[in-house]
């Protein structure tokens, strides 16, 4: 027997703060419940002259330049918001607010750990709404240069990410599976991000990577990883670029039914698919979720 799922919000506000990776700046960022059919919608407290919340949909993303960003009308920006996007989305939370008082979200431990914590600390409550999933329908793919990103058929979530990177401690990575909430705890979260000591200097001249350290990201130096604890997983770097593309998926505003694949691709490459996939309405579908009733014993 199969029921009707339910929205789910929060159950109550939580709070946490930090460093933003790219902006240096110090942030304190409030979780709190939202109404049912509202989404996630990004609310820029430190901002009193124009609009200040930034609904998050697949138009408002701006830049993916090493993280996803999304403006809204009035010009009013939120970046690095793919691990938090992550969490919620494998938590199946449907509508939150979430409060920040600067321009980019903390990037605490450089992975979405924080958040799934911060989640389960607020609690999660279902909502008189029904949910709908994206379902695919026919393949849908986009290919940048070496970079190449599609969505399938399938009867569930599932993810299939390849990389490859010269650097031996990189090396060819992939990472493929369902991506549920059990499989996102363990397999997922705790992957960081990661990037090179070469490139920190070129990447602050460009007002980016002003926050980054060995306590918020893995670093490399040639075939070197410098953070004295090591990795959390032999393949973290790949299994970090599939976190990021859950969060990524999640600005279509619903969970997707289908297979997504990915080859080298990054923040970019995930938002041009996304635009194809609403590009091509015959693709996919929305339909309600059903939620499979346990038999009595």
């Amino acid at each position: 027997m199969y029921l009707q799922s339910r929205q789910h919000t929060l159950a109550s506000a939580a709070a946490c703060a930090g460093m933003g990776v790219h902006s240096g700046e110090r942030v304190r960022l409030t979780l709190k419940p939202a109404p049912a059919g509202s989404g996630v919608v990004f609310v820029r407290t430190d901002v009193s002259d124009r609009d200040n919340r930034v609904p998050v949909t697949p138009e408002a993303v701006a830049r993916t330049q090493l993280n996803t960003e999304i403006v809204n009308a009035a010009g009013v920006r939120v970046s690095t918001i793919e691990h938090l996007m992550a969490a919620l989305a494998a938590l199946s939370v449907d509508n939150a607010l979430v409060e920040l008082d600067g321009p980019e979200l903390p990037i605490m431990d450089g992975s979405a750990l924080p958040f799934v914590q911060l989640i389960d600390r607020a609690g999660r409550r279902p909502q008189e709404a029904p949910r709908s999933v994206i379902e695919i329908l026919r393949p849908v793919e986009v290919v940048d240069g070496d970079k190449r990103a599609a969505l399938h058929p399938a009867d569930r979530f599932e993810v299939d990410f390849a990389i490859d990177f010269a650097t031996p401690a990189i090396g060819r990575q992939r990472w493929a599976g369902p991506v549920d909430e059990r499989s996102f705890r363990r397999e997922l979260a705790a992957a960081r991000t990661f990037g090179f000591l070469h490139e920190v200097e070129a990447l602050r001249a460009r007002g980016l990577a002003r926050g980054g350290g060995l306590d918020n990201a893995i670093v490399l130096d040639g075939d070197r990883v410098l953070n004295p604890e090591g990795v959390r997983f032999a393949d973290e770097f790949v299994r970090h670029k599939a976190l990021d593309a859950v969060g990524d998926l999640y600005v279509l505003g619903a969970p997707i039914v289908g297979r997504f694949e990915a080859s080298r691709a990054g923040h970019a490459v995930n938002n041009l698919l996304v635009r194809a996939l609403m590009a091509q309405p015959d693709a996919w579908r929305l339909r309600l979720e059903e939620t499979e009733l346990a038999e009595a014993v």
